[in-house]
């Protein structure tokens, strides 16, 4: 999620490290949506005595730092999507987190190479079904390839990045001639061309365009609080627990880095350690229906309503390595035509 810059954001570093009410400060940017990280950012501030300077930005996060140089005040990086971290690990301007609640808490494969990244919060692509017409409670990715969903299978545009990434792990397990058929066999089957966003394959589920579909986990959860008509297509909808054959289930996260040039890198590695604890893991998590990386918390918004969601354990790196060539691969069979 993403918002309008503010809450301390502030344009210089120099303004960026003028604290002084505070002893201490680290500087935060991201993308994420203002409202959903305050409170933690609130509470991080009251139980360490650390001022957050938090700059919130739509995009450009990597640009950005990247021309601030060797006098660049970021400390923190928060972005959302394997690609958007990887792509800052790319530019240079990230720096190992090195930590033991790190190690103990996030699973190798919910980090970048050399931990130049960590997962803070998951987020599940899952397969959908319409309530009333179909009876089955849990699939494979693999299965929405079967003819058996000929002309009854939505999904957004193949190119969009959610898909991207979901494609992108495909091809990290099973290599570029399965996918290429894959692709072939998932477009046989749509009901319409693929576009739109997650809540509208909820909509046609419940229109009956369609009986099956693939959405991210927290749409489902803010269509459950809805108080207008997505409330209904929420109703029409059933979770599958979904999973690759032999494997687990495809996530995308929220994840942070700390900046190459870290001016509070103590700081910093406080502030990740944080978010990552039971308190704070709860407070952000839920704030957005997304999974918690810390399994220590048990029952969160999304567990409560979609279950326990076991991650894949190709790890995020090799996704976000093959999401060019997947995006390749949706070109070459016109998916998106």
């Amino acid at each position: 999620m993403i918002g309008k810059t503010h809450l301390h954001a502030l344009a210089l570093g120099s303004c960026l490290l003028a604290a002084p009410a505070f002893a201490q400060s680290v500087n935060l940017y991201t993308t994420r949506e203002p409202a959903l990280l305050n409170p933690v950012l609130e509470s991080f501030t009251k139980d360490t005595g650390i001022k957050v300077n938090a700059v919130f930005l739509k995009d450009g996060l990597q640009e950005r730092i990247k021309a601030e140089g060797a006098n660049s005040p970021a400390d923190v990086m928060l972005l959302v999507d394997v690609g958007e971290i990887n792509a800052a690990v790319d530019a240079g301007i990230t720096q190992p987190v090195k930590s033991a609640i790190v190690d103990k808490v996030v699973p190798v494969q919910l980090r970048g190479a050399d931990d130049n990244w960590v997962t803070l919060t998951k987020r599940a692509r899952i397969v959908v079904v319409s309530k009333d017409r179909v009876s089955q409670d849990a699939i494979t990715y693999e299965n929405l390839a079967d003819p058996k969903w000929k002309g009854k299978f939505c999904i957004r545009a193949g190119q969009h990045p959610y898909n991207n990434a979901f494609l992108a792990a495909y091809l990290a397990r099973n290599g570029a001639e399965k996918t290429e058929t894959y692709l072939k066999a998932l477009k046989a089957n749509v009901a319409r061309k693929p576009g739109g966003g997650d809540r509208d394959v909820a909509r046609d589920i419940q229109s009956g365009l369609c009986d099956i579909a693939i959405i991210n986990t927290y749409y489902i959860g803010l269509m459950s609080q809805a108080k207008n008509e997505q409330k209904g297509w929420y109703d029409a909808i059933k979770p599958l627990k979904t999973t690759f054959a032999n494997g687990g289930t495809h996530v995308n996260v929220s994840a942070a880095a700390i900046a190459k040039n870290a001016p509070n890198k103590d700081n910093a590695v406080k502030l990740i350690e944080y978010m990552l604890g039971e308190k704070a893991q709860a407070q952000y998590a839920d704030g957005n229906f997304e999974f918690p990386v810390n399994q220590a918390v048990k029952d969160s918004a999304a567990v409560k309503l979609l279950g326990v969601v076991t991650p894949d354990t190709t790890p995020l790196a090799d996704v976000a390595k093959n999401r060019k060539a997947a995006a390749d691969l949706v070109d070459k069979v016109g998916f998106d035509n």
